[in-house]
């Protein structure tokens, strides 16, 4: 059995702030093998980001993480115990080697006083054996298939002179010319037209079968993922409530936050019918609620509502391998 490219297993993280320690991701785990594709989906503040950053060590020096959290690189046979990395020469491997990311919001991901170009190039002469004119070279290219018009000229220009949607181009291509084994993409095409968003879709999925590289894919686009992606993780307030692969997530949504999330969409084939959002808000980190952190805003778990404020559901797996966190699936099951 191949081993999982990255493998992240129970990862809780808290930062230390002037109210106290507020939990931000709970025990968290997940694989993601060579060549897939997982998609992270939720709400804004449900973790997402910040668990993607914890694959790089990327979150504030006020990060504090579990003792039992662990993550570990598997990279031509060799394991990385990408927590314990402290030094910045250590780090490498997960900064822009083996992984590279795609973040969310392009303007503030260049240095404004050095061209793109320049800065493409430094990346791969870091990461690679290149010459400064093959990085050079290999720049201009992957700013072409990221669709950049005249990228011989832009590979000169600053961020400043960079429409939103081309600055968004710009990092991705910036994060796919080291050829990473993992592409963290956080909301990647956020900024794009449809066009363009679909011609990254298509290069992504290019990349994932020329190089055998594997994408965690970050998205509140749902439409997205069903194209994109091979497993769907749901994820609640730091934490994961749902998992399986697209077709069981998208066609057989197991939790109530997923349904929820499924039934805000607009129906195409029903332009009248009127949006259903997920009712209430999601909860502040420094007030997690007890028991199914979902039960607050949960329509379905009304006959089993005290047990749902109560205990914390724990997971339910089928045959298939598709996973839930919730009461209702293990009244189901005992039913």
């Amino acid at each position: 059995m191949t081993k999982p490219l990255i493998s992240v297993k129970d990862l809780t993280l808290r930062f230390k702030t002037d109210e106290g320690l507020v939990t931000a991701v709970n025990n968290v785990s997940f694989d993601i093998a060579p060549g897939e594709v997982l998609g992270l989906v939720g709400e804004s503040g449900s973790g997402k980001s910040v668990t993607a950053k914890s694959l790089m060590m990327l979150n504030a020096e006020n990060s504090v993480y579990d003792d039992n959290s662990s993550i570990t690189l598997n990279v031509d046979d060799q394991d990385f115990d990408v927590l314990s990395l402290r030094r910045p020469k250590d780090q490498m491997i997960v900064r822009g080697g083996a992984i590279s990311m795609i973040f969310q919001e392009p303007m503030a991901s260049f240095a404004p006083a050095i061209t793109i170009g320049d800065q493409m190039v430094e990346q791969l002469l870091i990461h690679s054996d290149m010459t400064a004119v093959q990085a050079k070279e290999v720049s201009i290219e992957m700013l072409t298939r990221v669709g950049i018009p005249v990228p011989a000229q832009r590979f000169g220009q600053y961020a400043f002179e960079f429409s939103g949607g081309m600055r968004q181009r710009a990092m991705i291509a910036m994060a796919l010319s080291t050829k990473p084994r993992l592409l963290i993409a956080d909301e990647p095409t956020t900024a794009l037209d449809v066009t363009i968003q679909a011609q990254v879709i298509e290069l992504m999925k290019d990349l994932v079968e020329e190089f055998h590289m594997s994408i965690l894919f970050i998205t509140h686009d749902l439409g997205v993922i069903a194209q994109t992606a091979d497993r769907v993780a749901v994820m609640y307030l730091g934490n994961l409530v749902e998992t399986g692969t697209v077709r069981q997530v998208i066609n057989s949504p197991a939790h109530p936050y997923t349904r929820g999330l499924l039934n805000s969409l607009p129906k195409l084939d029903d332009l009248e019918a009127p949006l259903t959002p997920v009712p209430g808000d999601i909860p502040s980190p420094l007030d997690r609620p007890s028991g199914c952190v979902f039960h607050t805003r949960c329509v379905e778990s009304s006959a089993i509502a005290e047990k749902c404020r109560t205990e914390i559901p724990g997971y339910t797996t089928d045959s298939a391998n598709h996973q839930v966190a919730c009461h209702l699936a293990t009244q189901g099951e005992q039913s």
